[in-house]
């Protein structure tokens, strides 16, 4: 991809476009999936939905990968009990979704199943189901964590399950 179609991508998807694929009762389903998971699992899950990188940005050839580590570290995904944070990130004009895990599962998890999560959602979103998709990852990842850290009676929720959408 040219890095003029990516400036273009990113400055016609506006916030406005996110609200539409993500509007509030959306974000509440997402958020209520999230909470349902982590009463069954140790793990804790945070969602950045980002619909646009500024011009900035994208000039300076920021990855998405690269953008979900910064936000990773931003939102405290790190700053867990058991290093059991996971964050999903999803970038509407790059079409990508990345999964930054922290170190204690990480290192449990293959890089072939944090794929077929982000799978579920890209695939999901060429077929029109953004709110739907989402869901369907997050109920993978909670079945995935309930396996690798299940409810052991000390579960307390440590971030908001609330997606953030920037």
């Amino acid at each position: 991809m040219s890095t003029f179609s990516r400036i273009f991508r990113h400055l016609c998807t506006t916030s406005a476009a996110g609200r539409r694929s993500f509007p509030p009762d959306a974000l509440q389903a997402i958020e209520e999936a999230i909470a349902e998971g982590e009463k069954r699992h140790r793990a804790e899950v945070r969602v950045v939905i980002e619909p646009a990188l500024d011009l900035q940005a994208v000039l300076n050839g920021v990855a998405p990968r690269e953008r979900a580590r910064e936000l990773f570290a931003r939102y405290g995904v790190w700053d867990t009990e058991e290093n059991c944070g996971v964050l999903v990130y999803i970038n509407l004009a790059d079409h990508q979704v990345e999964i930054v895990a922290d170190r204690g599962v990480g290192r449990l998890v293959s890089a072939e199943d944090w794929n077929a999560v982000c799978k579920t959602i890209t695939q999901g979103f060429a077929r029109g189901e953004y709110h739907r998709s989402v869901i369907a990852a997050i109920d993978e990842l909670n079945h995935m964590l309930c396996r690798l850290y299940p409810d052991d009676g000390s579960t307390r929720n440590q971030l908001p399950d609330r997606p953030v959408m920037l």
